[in-house]
């Protein structure tokens, strides 16, 4: 919510929903094949006496150059989402479904086919760059290992390449940082040093999980405007994961939002931001200040996000929803476009 915090203080919010390519001009609906296509992804993990389902059948597309924002409360299925498509869930895992990669299926291929994609082709960052670094190699070491790894790199080439990256990523004195140790750095210096090596396979794709929850304000601005300047100078596409929609306004051209293990609205940012349907998204935007009114009372949406394989029946929002009629107890709601390349999983869609 920082970043909302930090937008909404120039003037209005609305403005800024206009996603623009390094042009300045207003993007576009995406033309053309998807780089990634998902359809129908399900992922459940064996707990030794049954398997419990925790994504239900995702259908997602993304393309070259675009950034789409995911968005929900933990345990809704958001990174799961990516790391089933990477393979890193682990044996205990079951994942169906299709997965292309430029219009090549990827689920279900051997790891060592699986790992020549993550980085090269897609690569991921975290929220904790501290588990996510070796703490006993200096930093320069781990990205040049990545340039060994995705681009064959060794020796000087790979040295003045990590240099580089560094410095593209804006880390200052990165001649004497790239002997620096991780505990050496600050948290958003670890985070570019992770960028980094996101960007040492050159990939078509980056996947951000959460990559700011552990920075102050003024460092998680600085982070997103580092993606967003990539993003716009590379054309990759970036799938950014958040609970927080004001880190998604600020970076993304298309919103998803999942709630337990579900799509619930899905749309362009502007208009998802400016005609929530979903009460669920109405909801997490109830929450959000509005510094317009800064005496408006935030409204919490009660309770919480309800365990997986304990789901109930019908909607899995009713519990908590204030619009809950008697057939969202009966029935899955049905998936609807209410405008263009807007769509929304809900029994009685109402526009904010």
């Amino acid at each position: 919510m920082s970043a909302l915090l930090r937008v909404a203080a120039e003037e209005s919010l609305r403005p800024f929903f206009q996603p623009t390519g390094p042009d300045g001009a207003i993007r576009t609906a995406p033309t053309g094949k998807p780089l990634v296509s998902i359809r129908d992804l399900r992922v459940a993990f064996d707990d030794g006496a049954s398997h419990v389902p925790v994504l239900h059948g995702i259908d997602l597309d993304i393309h070259r150059g675009e950034a789409l924002g995911i968005v929900g409360e933990s345990g809704c299925g958001k990174s799961v989402t990516w790391l089933a498509v990477l393979g890193l869930l682990g044996p205990r895992a079951q994942v169906s479904g299709s997965i292309h990669l430029d219009q090549q299926p990827i689920h279900g291929l051997a790891n060592d086919d699986l790992a020549a994609i993550r980085g090269k082709r897609i690569a991921m960052i975290f929220q904790d760059p501290a588990s996510a670094l070796n703490p006993i190699h200096r930093v320069g070491r781990q990205i040049t290992e990545a340039l060994k790894l995705h681009r064959g790199l060794r020796g000087q080439a790979a040295h003045t390449e990590a240099l580089r990256l560094l410095e593209r990523v804006h880390i200052p004195n990165a001649r004497q940082r790239f002997d620096a140790y991780p505990h050496e750095m600050s948290g958003g210096m670890n985070q570019r040093v992770m960028i980094a090596m996101a960007l040492a396979g050159e990939p078509d794709m980056l996947v951000a999980d959460e990559p700011t929850t552990a920075l102050d304000v003024t460092i998680q601005a600085q982070i997103l405007d580092l993606l967003r300047e990539i993003r716009e100078d590379s054309g990759m596409a970036m799938a950014l994961i958040s609970h927080d929609l004001g880190v998604i306004a600020e970076v993304c051209d298309r919103v998803m939002v999942m709630y337990a293990g579900r799509m619930v609205e899905q749309a362009p940012a502007r208009r998802l931001f400016d005609a929530p349907h979903h009460p669920y998204t109405r909801g997490l935007m109830s929450a959000l200040p509005d510094l317009a009114a800064p005496q408006r009372r935030l409204i919490a949406i009660a309770g919480s996000v309800p365990e997986a394989g304990r789901l109930p029946k019908g909607c899995s929002f009713g519990p908590r929803c204030g619009q809950v009629h008697a057939r969202c107890k009966e029935a899955l709601p049905p998936t609807r476009e209410v405008h263009a390349r807007h769509h929304v999983a809900c029994q009685l869609p109402v526009a904010a």
